[in-house]
């Protein structure tokens, strides 16, 4: 059972880095606002997307191996002022005039790479620090982030007219500092946030493989994370792609109304796995997240009505934090604390191995494929037309309908997978042993020193996703 002490200090931590997220996801709308109101290319504005998915390809193996060799409040200590210094230089360009399109990508990459190594520190020490019995029902919570970052358009619209992008940077560099202090100021104990296991002398490279070769090895967790990566290329088009069929048919203020919308979604979602925690057997509710948002995502298609995406948008979302926490208990109870960070690494670039090809191809197969076909001329416009209309945006509704039958059929496939039936019978990792409750916050007059820079591999034994999805909880 999780100690009183630690759960205030875990609960403490979590509040920071929510306060600090809801800056990061201001900053991230106006910032795509900017770019889209300087160029009008759709192109351009989608290239944003792009550049926050790729870095965390790049960036995972080694966020790993070092979250699985040093401590790792430093290492999220680090990222976060790696990620605060980013927001700092672009903002002093918007003051100055001379933010240009590619300061946004650049910074925005980088960023992407802080958050990566800060994400995987912070779910590699959370099994430790909640204890098996609550990990799940936590992981649910920590999806509420999620939600901030899509109900985050409606209160950036109204910042960014009042107090303009350098006043929105303002506000993301106070919550960055919020979270900051915060994680500085807590003393979590020494069991938890340092490697399980002492360092060896293993070069680096082999040590970064050595999560993808655990998870190779147990052959069920592999396809689970070949299952989310499916799932992931499918939420990634249409995360692309909600903001234009909605724009389709309605004004952007209803825009901002449905994105809330949708926000709320994702939190209850995040409050019911919060409370409940998922079925015994944490693949059933993973199979049925699934299913439950094709279903919801291909509803999307039936009528040009802000009313239907009031409805089928929070319910697909509500299904993210249900697939996404059940998923990362899996990882975590299922894999040794000594590998859990390389792990994890190789679980999220899987899982997210193809977000960046989904964010290249959703625009031009909805624009150049399936908006001509349905267009009142079109080759489907008697057929398919008769059920969801022709016209403009019937063809991105088209791309909903497809995509979300093409997720019911991936869940299918993974029910005749036996050893990702059978996910959840591999053998539980012995638990770190437990921190002491005596844990105290640590002393503000007290700096803890930068991440350490010698390179002493750990031993091989090792998602958002995050694992997949990206949902940490954490910048």
């Amino acid at each position: 059972m999780t100690p009183p002490v630690h759960l205030r200090l875990l609960i403490t931590v979590w509040l920071g880095q929510l306060v600090s997220l809801i800056g990061s996801s201001l900053t991230g709308f106006v910032l795509g606002v900017w770019v889209y109101q300087r160029t009008g290319s759709v192109t351009q504005f989608s290239l944003i997307f792009l550049a926050s998915s790729l870095p965390v390809l790049l960036t995972a193996p080694l966020a790993g191996v070092l979250a699985d060799r040093y401590d790792r409040r430093r290492l999220m200590l680090v990222s976060d002022f790696g990620a605060a210094t980013g927001t700092a230089i672009l903002a002093a360009l918007v003051a100055t005039g001379n933010l240009a399109v590619w300061h946004i990508y650049l910074i925005t990459a980088i960023s992407t790479a802080c958050s990566t190594v800060q994400q995987v520190s912070y779910q590699s020490m959370t099994p430790a620090l909640v204890g098996r019995r609550h990990l799940a029902r936590f992981n649910g919570l920590m999806q509420i982030s999620r939600a901030v970052q899509i109900a985050a358009p409606l209160i950036a619209g109204t910042l960014v007219v009042t107090i303009g992008v350098a006043g929105v940077m303002a506000i993301d560099l106070g919550t960055f500092a919020v979270g900051w202090l915060i994680l500085l100021l807590v003393r979590l104990p020494d069991t938890i946030t340092r490697p399980a296991a002492p360092r060896d002398r293993r070069p680096l490279l082999p040590d970064a493989l050595a999560g993808w070769q655990h998870l190779r090895r147990r052959r069920g967790l592999f396809q689970l994370m070949v299952l989310f990566a499916g799932y992931n290329f499918f939420f990634g088009i249409a995360g692309v792609l909600v903001q234009p069929l909605i724009l389709s048919f309605s004004s952007p203020d209803t825009l901002g109304v449905l994105m809330f919308a949708g926000g709320a979604g994702l939190f209850a979602g995040s409050l019911v796995m919060g409370a409940w925690g998922g079925t015994r057997r944490r693949i059933h509710t993973v199979f049925g997240g699934l299913a439950l948002g094709g279903v919801a995502l291909a509803l999307h298609s039936l009528a040009p009505s802000p009313w239907l995406i009031a409805v089928v948008a929070p319910l697909f979302l509500a299904t993210l934090p249900v697939v996404n926490s059940s998923t990362m208990t899996l990882l975590q109870t299922k894999t040794e604390p000594e590998v859990l960070g390389r792990v994890l690494a190789a679980a999220r670039l899987v899982g997210e191995s193809t977000v960046p090809l989904a964010y290249v191809l959703a625009g031009p197969i909805a624009d150049g494929i399936f908006e001509p076909l349905m267009r009142p001329d079109g080759a489907l416009a008697a057929t398919v037309g008769s059920v969801i209309g022709t016209g403009d945006g019937r063809g991105t509704a088209l791309v909903f309908a497809v995509t979300g039958v093409l997720m019911v059929v991936v869940v299918a496939i993974g029910l005749t997978r036996p050893a990702l039936r059978h996910v959840d019978d591999l053998p539980d990792a012995e638990p770190v042993a437990p921190a002491p409750a005596e844990a105290v916050p640590a002393d503000p007059t007290v700096e803890p020193g930068p991440a350490e820079v010698t390179v002493e591999p750990a031993p091989a034994t090792s998602e958002t996703a995050s694992v997949p999805g990206g949902d940490a909880g954490a910048r």
